[in-house]
């Protein structure tokens, strides 16, 4: 049955901002960014249309801690009082889907005609500001010292801490899963991602716009140190950035009235399903149900097909994530994987990334009619939320459940119980090798298997340079190989891998 207009919910604004003064301090902080990125989405939706806005919806920041209540904040600044405000719980990359996704239930149900999403970072100017406070030219790490991850615990002692930490445990598995060499994994993240540094050159509102070649991205230099086994600094996200992204969703009966119907973008079906939130609680570090089902789901419920003609935006933190999206889709090696320009050159702001995608995905299908695909994802390989996006109408009807996890669940292989202190012989299942700012290794950290199937960490010293050659030089595929955990070793108190 055909849903009524005033139910149909479109995105009809959408606005990006860049702000890079010369000397960072001086730099926007994230509720100005916000404020600036809606102004101009209403600006782009014809403008006086927050003046009706029902629902504002913010996904959280980490580089301004001290900042809190976000949302209300950016309400009084726009001047507006919607009868709904929200600030995301954690800056998780399918935040922005998810806001989306809620925005258009929300509409669906007839409780809002015209809701606003945004989001922001502003990296940049933190670090400038903490710098100067510090008296030091030292660099900060807003990541790692973000309030969520100030905690230790057994996976924190030996090394797996941040994203950046984690995602190459799922980069060595998938690599040894799929039989190819460390060459040829390479070579396959060099090519996606001198794609997307050719999209960033061509889209204003990317923070990189310089194409990069392949063997460049993937080859380590002293301008492009390895960061985690096997990425290099252009591999991963690029969070030093001032970026802000909001949009606008109102109902179509609204866009109709304001006669801006014919520059809006249709939502199709979504779904969302997730791993859990305990990264050694992994069936297994090659694939993940949550991913492969949200995608799917998201194909089937529109019932389409994605052709040469349509776009997608497959997340891109580190190329393990796009690389099993892309599998799960079909997308050929060659075809963009973004329409924005990856973590990486379009820019990293953390849990805001996608509301950039959002806007630059709306822009293309104004530009080209069709169909555009946006799959995101979060936490360390945990979230996942695909939706559609169409220049035409999907007949997807709102409210709609985008739960879709018992599916994934039901997928999703036995968890192998764990012994942190086991002794004994064992298989590497994976492995990464942690990286100073220098290039020289600080760690290596074993994910391993026992003889009866439970998972354990172990460490590799940066001292033991034949075990870090091993785990690293490409000569022998790691995954799989027989080794020995030895017992703790002062000064670290740390188990040691051992390769056979």
């Amino acid at each position: 049955m055909a849903q009524e207009a005033d139910r149909i919910p479109v995105i009809v604004g959408v606005g990006q901002v860049n702000d890079r003064p010369a000397d960072p301090a001086d730099g926007l902080d994230p509720v100005a960014l916000m404020v600036e990125a809606l102004r101009r989405a209403e600006s782009d939706a014809g403008g006086d249309v927050l003046a009706q806005c029902d629902s504002l919806a913010v996904v959280r920041q980490i580089g301004w801690p001290h900042l809190s209540n976000v949302e209300t904040t950016v309400s009084k600044s726009l001047q507006i009082a919607p009868k709904h405000r929200e600030q995301t719980d954690m800056p998780n990359g399918d935040s922005p889907i998810r806001l989306l996704h809620d925005a258009a239930n929300r509409i669906g149900r007839g409780e809002a005609e015209v809701c606003a999403i945004v989001g922001a970072e502003a990296l940049r100017t933190a670090a400038a500001l903490a710098r100067q406070a510090a008296k030091t030219d030292e660099k900060r790490d807003a990541i790692r010292d973000a309030p969520h991850r100030r905690k230790g615990g057994y996976a924190q002692s030996y090394g797996l801490t941040v994203p950046v930490d984690v995602y190459p445990l799922y980069e060595n598995a998938l690599r040894a899963h799929l039989g190819q060499t460390l060459a040829e994994g390479q070579a396959e993240s060099g090519a996606l991602w001198a794609g997307m540094s050719e999209v960033a050159a061509r889209n204003a509102h990317a923070w990189l716009q310089e194409p990069v070649e392949a063997e460049t991205i993937v080859t380590p230099t002293s301008d492009n140190r390895p960061i985690a086994h096997p990425y290099t600094k252009m591999q991963v996200a690029n969070a030093s950035v001032n970026q802000g992204a909001g949009f606008i969703v109102t109902s179509l009966a609204f866009a109709q009235s304001r006669g801006i119907a014919d520059r809006a973008v249709y939502i199709g079906h979504g779904a969302a399903a997730h791993e859990s939130t305990d990264v050694l609680a992994r069936a297994n570090y090659h694939s993940s149900p949550g991913l492969e089902v949200s995608i799917a789901r998201t194909l089937e419920l529109n019932f389409v097909e994605l052709d040469a003609d349509d776009a997608v935006e497959l997340y891109s933190c580190f190329p393990c994530v796009p690389k099993l999206a892309r599998r799960v889709l079909g997308w050929p090696l060659d075809k963009p994987i973004t329409v924005f320009g990856g973590l990486t050159f379009g820019g990293g702001p953390i849990g805001n990334y996608m509301s950039h995608a959002i806007a630059s995905m709306t822009e293309h299908l104004r530009a080209k009619p069709g169909k555009g695909l946006l799959f995101a994802n979060g936490g360390y390989a945990t979230h996942n939320h695909t939706i559609l996006l169409s220049s035409e109408p999907t007949g997807a009807v709102f409210p709609q459940n985008y739960d879709f996890q018992a599916e994934a669940d039901a997928e999703r292989g036995p968890v192998p119980p764990l012994e942190e202190d086991y002794v004994g012989p064992a298989t590497l299942e994976t492995y990464t090798v942690h990286y100073a700012r220098d290039g020289s290794p600080r760690l290596g950290t074993v994910v391993a298997r026992t003889p009866n199937g439970a998972r354990t960490l172990a460490a590799v010293p940066a001292g033991d340079a034949a075990t870090i050659a091993f785990l690293t030089d490409g000569k022998r595929e790691p995954v799989g190989m027989a080794g020995r955990i030895e017992a703790a070793a002062a000064p670290d108190g740390l188990r040691r891998f051992v390769p056979s």
